[in-house]
């Protein structure tokens, strides 16, 4: 078990330099000063711009930056005075604001999580329990209603779902209650907010987690509905079982391989920053700062935004790994043989 742990993880060894790499190449062919776009109209003399260039080190070649930079990563440095020192990772420093990346993101990566795992509750309840309900009643009213409902969300574009969404809730929904109800569409409120903060999770929530529950729903629906045509299925009902002790007992367990892949995977990319769900809500969270600081080229921002993203979906997709081993005894007896 230990060892198949290590292998994966190994195994994300060459991905994370690859991704940084091909980052800090395409920064450097990109369009766009980010010295300049900061000085704005003004003009700077040439002395000036260069030291400004020379203090964030954009005058030095792609691989040299990247060479630094992977440097700076380290959470372990020495100098000839202190010698080792654990000073944590260095993103660098934004050219925008002048303020530490690490210090932006530690400040923002709460609302990012805070909305993460509000849009993967929703999909875990919502996604498996349809799917489940569609499987059950299969051919009935419900299971059509399901594949109906899965389709209409998986063809909606995520940004017009949370427009409609802000249209309906938030400005519909005062003009007819007059302003007694409705739901705030923009912000994550604060001090004199009228509403209580988890409230203003709710749309963007329902947003980022439509098209992935409709997703988990459908996987669920097809998994359980193969299983249940297994032998060992047949096998349990044939000895007078329960239907709930056979559903729960035996299919659910090899039914919930591939969705548990797919959640662990999107809770992944949630937790990256969802850039369209937090744009269109003004959420202030990673994916909201990315999607400005590319806007501004603000490149210690965009490139630490995405170091940190990396690091978040290696980690998921570590865990995922892991979680097969409890749900399917298979790979944990392999893991177990190999070990």
């Amino acid at each position: 078990m230990g060892r198949y742990i290590l292998r994966r993880f190994a195994q994300f060894i060459p991905v994370f330099f690859g991704v940084t790499l091909l980052l800090f190449f395409i920064t450097t062919v990109l369009p766009g000063d980010p010295v300049a776009l900061k000085a704005g109209e003004k003009q700077l003399p040439p002395a000036v711009y260069a030291a400004l260039r020379h203090s964030y080190g954009l005058d030095k070649p792609w691989y040299i930056q990247y060479v630094n930079y992977l440097g700076a990563l380290s959470p372990v440095h020495y100098t000839p005075k202190a010698g080792l020192q654990f000073t944590g990772p260095d993103l660098g420093e934004s050219i925008s604001t002048g303020r530490p990346v690490t210090q932006m993101f530690s400040e923002t990566y709460p609302y990012t999580a805070e909305l993460a795992f509000t849009a993967i509750g929703l999909e875990i309840i919502f996604g498996i329990g349809i799917g489940i309900i569609a499987a059950v009643k299969q051919y009935t009213i419900w299971d059509t209603l399901a594949t109906l409902g899965s389709s209409i969300l998986v063809a909606l574009p995520v940004f017009w779902l949370g427009l409609m969404l802000q249209y309906l809730f938030g400005i519909l929904m005062k003009e007819w209650t007059g302003g007694s109800f409705y739901l705030p569409i923009s912000g994550s409120g604060g001090p004199g907010s009228p509403f209580d903060p988890w409230v203003y999770l709710v749309l963007p929530g329902i947003t980022l987690a439509s098209v992935s529950t409709a997703y988990a729903a459908r996987i669920m629906r097809s998994q359980l509905l193969e299983v249940a045509g297994q032998d060992y299925v047949r096998t349990a009902r044939a000895k007078g079982l329960r239907e709930r002790s056979v559903l729960w007992g035996h299919e659910m367990k090899n039914a919930l391989i591939p969705v548990v892949t797919f959640i662990g995977l999107d809770l992944g990319a949630m937790l990256s920053g969802a850039i369209l769900t937090e744009t269109v809500f003004n959420w202030p969270g990673v994916g909201l700062m990315i999607y400005q600081a590319i806007g501004r080229r603000d490149y210690p921002v965009v490139v630490g935004g995405v170091t940190l993203v990396l690091v978040v979906v290696l980690v998921v997709n570590l865990l995922v790994d892991i979680s097969y081993a409890f749900l399917d005894p298979r790979i944990r007896l392999g893991a177990n043989a190999e070990g």
